[in-house]
């Protein structure tokens, strides 16, 4: 390659030198150029020159296709190396980037001219146009055109419980211990840092009306068997997110796959991922009532206008289902431990389809945001040799309105209807209760919360919440033998007392209301530092069994100093 264009510099170079002898010879008296031996050199210069245009263009072809074979075994390299080339249509991104220049470095070429003669004006010398500039990078992570972006947060939380709940920043309220436990009568301090949380966000924008991401996200919420609170600890990380998305402007259409909140959970805006709108809290099981879990979806968005989307999500299913103290009177499969690649110390439901959920979305300009949502869930057994298949589902809606525009929201937000317990963070009974025939009764349920977030300034954030879960009674009695959830024969005589093990308390209402503060003590280029307080009392409710329906309660207060690199 290095050896062509040296020879395409010299043979320019000899052309330029002919060229311009010939004109010299040109411009001379007829009488000068009537010498035998003039007109003979000239013709021989011409024909040199004639000699050396041919040889200068068949070489330049062979320059070029030189270049189009080494173009080619690039791309192919890219495709194997999983890197793509630059796009060759504009895109919003920026304009197409300029052809590559392959014009040989030295002066530029000249126009063929055609032969001089006599008394004619010097011939114009035209000069090609200059080379284009190099085709300019693409950007992003490597050149690749790949934008990537960190996230998270590093936290430090103390937590205080009067009721000892023996667990980290994710507070079980379902099981708040009665006063047969000595639990109740212990409190609980702790600190924790494992709620620190880091994620990564990878985009590409493939053309003007195309775009793909991936988002991952995790913390160290997770706990194997070696983890511990005396030396070492050894919790391992714990994934929260891991989708990627596709997102269509021209069609209006985004689609996602993998794992992310629920569909049924409230967005701030539209039906867009990470737009979700989460409580404030510390407390990382966030406030009763607050639709909410975390499973791999396909999950399907069509914008209609501006304002108006609608959606569709097929979710990952489990039922969480209550057998009660006495096996049905069947031969009866609901559930499994895990085998390879789930957790051997878990169980699993036999579960047959996914759960389908429904929403739509409506985001008057400057009069907040509303959804209206549905699910569907199929619950299966098989009792006495045969499989035994049921529905449950609910209807739900939420609400964000701006009492004050960027100082003073409200919002709220109600589900209910059958089999959707495991939907509530309280996760209080079950999501399907077990008949004396083997074959589950969906539990019916309500979760509902409200809320006030305040920005008296900018570095200030306030926030109040109440909410409330309550499953209804789904209980069967069959020759004295009591079944399924909140049974009136359920013995809680020895709730009261400590030591006693006659507490059944089945869980009828968990109600909760809890606030505080974000503060941001720094703000600026170096990140954002916050800290926060939050204080929450929660009350349990059990279903009246023998011995009456006793209630507990706890009170909890955390703090949290956060450091937000990005």
């Amino acid at each position: 390659m290095n050896a062509s264009l040296a020879l395409l510099r010299r043979l320019r170079g000899r052309l330029a030198f002919a060229i311009g002898f010939a004109w010299i010879v040109g411009a001379l008296p007829a009488s000068a150029q009537t010498e035998p031996s003039v007109a003979d050199t000239i013709k021989q210069l011409q024909s040199e020159i004639k000699d050396i245009q041919q040889h200068y263009e068949a070489l330049e072809k062979r320059h070029q296709a030189e270049m189009r074979r080494l173009q080619r075994e690039l791309a192919d390299l890219r495709a194997q190396t999983g890197r793509k080339p630059a796009p060759s249509s504009p895109t919003a991104s920026g304009p197409k980037p300029a052809a590559p220049s392959f014009a040989p470095v030295g002066p530029a070429p000249v126009a063929a001219l055609p032969p001089p003669q006599a008394g004619s004006a010097p011939p114009q010398v035209v000069a090609a146009p200059p080379p284009a500039p190099a085709e300019a990078k693409r950007g992003g992570f490597m050149n690749t055109g790949i934008e990537l972006t960190p996230g998270g947060f590093l936290e430090g939380a103390t937590i205080y419980r009067s009721r000892n709940l023996t667990a980290d920043i994710g507070s079980p309220w379902n099981t708040i211990p009665f006063p047969n436990s000595a639990n109740n009568h212990l409190s609980e301090f702790r600190f924790s840092a494992r709620q620190t949380r880091l994620s990564l966000l990878a985009e590409g924008k493939v053309d003007a009306a195309t775009a793909i991401a991936g988002y991952v996200e995790g913390d160290f919420l997770s706990a194997p068997t070696d983890a511990n609170g005396v030396e070492s600890n050894s919790y391992s990380p714990r994934l929260r997110h891991a989708y990627a998305t596709l997102d269509r402007n021209d069609l209006r259409l985004h689609v996602l796959a993998g794992q992310d909140w629920t569909f049924l959970t409230i967005f701030n805006h539209g039906l867009v991922p990470r737009q979700e709108r989460l409580p404030l809290t510390i407390d990382n099981q966030l406030v009763p009532g607050f639709t909410w879990v975390r499973q791999p979806q396909v999950r399907v968005v069509q914008d209609l206008d501006a304002a108006t989307s609608v959606g569709l999500s097929l979710e990952s299913p489990q039922a969480s289902v209550f057998s009660g103290p006495n096996a049905p009177f069947v031969p009866t499969t609901f559930s499994n431990t895990g085998g390879l690649h789930l957790n051997p110390l878990a169980t699993y439901s036999t579960d047959i389809a996914p759960d389908i959920v429904t929403k739509i979305a409506y985001d008057p300009d400057g009069w907040g945001h509303y959804e209206a949502y549905g699910i569907g869930r199929l619950f299966r057994s098989r009792a006495a040799f045969e499989n035994r298949t049921v529905w449950g589902g609910g209807i739900g809606a939420a609400a964000i309105y701006p009492l004050i525009p960027k100082q003073l929201e409200v919002q709220g937000q109600v589900l209910a209807g059958y089999g959707i317990g495991r939907y509530g963070p309280g996760i209080l009974g079950a999501d399907v209760a077990l008949k004396p025939d083997g074959v589950l009764a969906p539990i019916p349920e309500i979760q509902a919360m409200v809320g006030l977030v305040g920005h008296p300034t900018d570095a200030l954030d306030l926030y109040l919440y109440a909410g409330l879960e309550q499953p209804g009674r789904t209980a069967f009695t069959v020759g004295g033998k009591p079944f399924g959830y909140g049974n009136a024969l359920y013995d809680n005589s020895g709730c009261l007392t400590e030591g006693s093990a006659l507490c059944a308390a089945n869980t009828s209402r968990i109600w909760q209301v809890t606030g505080g503060p974000w503060y941001r003590v720094y703000r600026g280029d170096y990140g954002t530092l916050q800290i926060g307080a939050q204080l929450s009392y929660t009350r349990r409710n059990i279903f009246s069994g023998i011995g009456g329906s006793p209630s507990t309660d706890d009170l909890i207060f955390f703090t949290s100093l956060r450091y937000i690199p990005l």
